[in-house]
């Protein structure tokens, strides 16, 4: 493969990742919860860290949702991939601690997605790289 075609490919591939992860996170997980937060408590949540149920699930909801659209478009990538690690390091380390591998397992690999769009980057496919451009 010619070094232009392996570029175009790994920008492709990290465009597919970015869309998928995104999307299904917005909307099969942080949708859900930032519509549970806006209908008002009490909340029936998770308090991981010590916060309080209606905090932490802003947050998390936060995160997931509003972070994952940002992801999706590659804007601010890097940036907003500290707060979904975060949030599927929480979930799995805290939050689902004690249950089988098999119910970390989608966790996990939104983690590493997360982490790996943070060290990689958007790709050119982006925001990040149009606006790096202009």
């Amino acid at each position: 493969m010619t070094p232009e075609r392996e570029a175009k490919a790994r920008n492709i591939g990290l465009l597919i990742l970015r869309v998928g992860v995104g999307l299904m996170m917005a909307f099969s997980h942080g949708l859900g919860k930032v519509q549970k937060f806006m209908a008002g408590g009490p909340y029936n949540w998770a308090d991981p860290i010590g916060i309080g149920a209606g905090p932490s699930l802003f947050l998390a909801g936060g995160a997931e949702f509003f972070c994952s659209l940002a992801l999706t478009v590659g804007f601010l990538t890097r940036l907003v991939s500290i707060p979904l690690a975060f949030t599927m390091a929480v979930a799995a380390g805290i939050v689902h601690a004690s249950d089988p591998f098999k119910k970390q397992e989608f966790t996990l690999l939104y983690l590493i997605a997360y982490i790996t769009l943070f060290f990689v980057g958007p790709g050119r496919y982006s925001i990040d790289a149009w606006l790096k451009r202009r």
